[in-house]
């Protein structure tokens, strides 16, 4: 039983780092969607940083992964634009599109090495919006249609990006650095302006 544990360590990292996410279905759900978006961050480069460091990864895992990243991306995106609500809804319903399209296209192909994904970018470019909005006065839904038209986009688009956030970040320790910059963000706001 440990053995079967320890081998699905980082498939039950990966699996804790979406359960938390029912909280967003209870009333006022939409007040967690921040702390669950750094939780479900968190743990999705934990489970990563598990496989490569003790040697246990597998297609399952790296399928699983990408399952994982797609309930959870679809659902605060959801949130996100049901919250809101009119056009950004709508666009929110183009984001999702093309984080489904994203991540079905991955499962039929062999894993690849981790370089960030796109699904990830989006997230944390929500996870931004929503923390600047209680700082500064802004008109969030537009900011939120850029950001869901444009990240989308990005879902589709047939070549790499290397300059997104988890393609910089290769150790752990770099990992752990934008994990500890999002939880700053977060925790202390003026650090976010």
């Amino acid at each position: 039983m440990g053995n079967t544990l320890y081998r699905n360590l980082p498939n039950i990292v990966s699996i804790l780092g979406v359960l938390p996410i029912g909280l967003l279905l209870l009333p006022d759900g939409h007040l967690f969607l921040i702390p669950l978006i750094i939780y479900n961050n968190i743990m999705d480069d934990l489970d990563g940083i598990l496989a490569a460091r003790l040697n246990l990864r597998s297609c399952y895992g790296a399928m699983l992964d990408n399952v994982c990243d797609i309930v959870s991306h679809t659902i605060f995106v959801l949130a996100i634009g049901m919250h809101f609500g009119g056009i950004c809804a709508v666009a929110a319903a183009w984001a999702m599109v093309g984080l489904i399209l994203r991540v079905v296209s991955r499962l039929d192909s062999p894993p690849v090495v981790p370089r960030g994904s796109p699904t990830n970018e989006l997230v944390r470019h929500l996870l931004f919006v929503l923390l600047l909005v209680g700082i500064f006065e802004f008109p969030v839904s537009t900011v939120l249609v850029v950001v869901f038209v444009m990240n989308g986009l990005a879902m589709i688009v047939p070549f790499e990006m290397p300059h997104m956030i988890r393609s910089r970040t290769r150790s752990a320790a770099a990992i752990g650095g934008v994990n500890l910059a999002l939880v700053t963000a977060w925790v202390i706001p003026a650090t976010t302006a």
